[in-house]
């Protein structure tokens, strides 16, 4: 696997993704073809690579001009991020978001000041997102369908991770489009890893959001951070993980005392995927440690 290959997603006819090489890391970041009837992106990634998701298109055979629907999962900036540009190069392409995100995307000012203060210098790697025409924007909320004729994206509200996001299921590949709600998977690693990001992690929603992905009992997990995989026992997995993990943080501060001193232990002991390397891997860490920190507070 490498950053840009293109890849046929496994027992899901028309359905194909890209490794957009999202913060200079292969196996990190999806975004999903469907060559249906009404041709379609999930999710975009980060703005600076939204040349790799064109080029990946007319791998495919979707032209700039074919693209009809643009469903993204939620709009932090490394799902939502190429929005406006694609819609640029994409003038038949709508987008279509949960309602409580759709406001950012018109105008995404705040939208790049709260990621430019949660990601630190990670930002490096994002471009400054583009504002999507609000004319091109349509609101989804819970249960709302995106008709692509011979498939259909089913849109499920999954706030655990961002108030905002949903996930997708396509009943035609009997497949959920994951967006954050199932965690991190990295193929070469065969395992899911925690995502946990500030502001708006919550651990109660979060175990909700799997629990509504296991209710839909996909065949196959298309995860947006990276790749697809059998549902098998992905959910458990994770489930159990994202526990143990809010667990962990919350002892530690209780050891501790001091924020800086948690995050710094984590970030020292955690182990993570080999191909994210040592900066992605590090910034990663910080970053779910933070977003328990967060929701420990709020919580207080």
């Amino acid at each position: 696997m490498a950053i840009g290959d293109v890849y046929d997603a496994e027992d899901c006819a028309d359905v194909h993704y890209v490794d957009t090489g999202m913060y200079d890391v292969a196996e990190y970041g999806s975004v999903y073809i469907v060559d249906a009837e009404r041709p379609a992106l999930v999710d975009t990634g980060i703005g600076a690579r939204y040349e790799t998701i064109l080029d990946a298109m007319a791998e495919v055979g979707v032209a700039p001009g074919d693209l009809e629907v643009i469903a993204l999962t939620h709009v932090h900036l490394d799902h939502a991020g190429g929005a406006g540009y694609l819609v640029e190069e994409c003038p038949s392409a709508t987008v279509y978001v949960h309602e409580i995100g759709a406001p950012h995307l018109a105008d995404p000012t705040r939208l790049w000041e709260g990621t430019k203060e949660a990601v630190g210098d990670q930002v490096q790697y994002y471009a400054e997102p583009e504002p999507v025409p609000e004319e091109r924007i349509v609101e989804l909320t819970d249960g709302d369908v995106i008709d692509l004729g011979d498939h259909s994206l089913e849109a499920r509200h999954a706030p655990g991770h961002a108030p905002h996001q949903v996930v997708f299921h396509d009943p035609a590949i009997d497949g959920v489009f994951t967006a954050d709600a199932a965690g991190l998977f990295t193929p070469s690693a065969d395992e899911v890893s925690v995502t946990s990001p500030p502001v708006n992690f919550d651990l109660d929603q979060a175990l909700a959001d799997v629990e509504t992905i296991r209710e839909i009992d996909p065949e196959t997990l298309l995860y947006a951070h990276f790749g697809t995989e059998p549902t098998g026992d992905r959910l458990d997995e994770y489930a159990e993980k994202l526990d143990a993990w809010v667990t962990a943080v919350r002892e530690k501060r209780a050891e501790l005392g001091d924020d800086a001193a948690v995050v710094s232990h984590f970030v020292e002991t955690v182990e993570t995927p080999d191909v994210w390397g040592e900066h992605k891997a590090r910034e990663e860490v910080a970053l779910n440690v933070r977003g328990v920190l967060v929701m420990l507070d709020r919580a207080a």
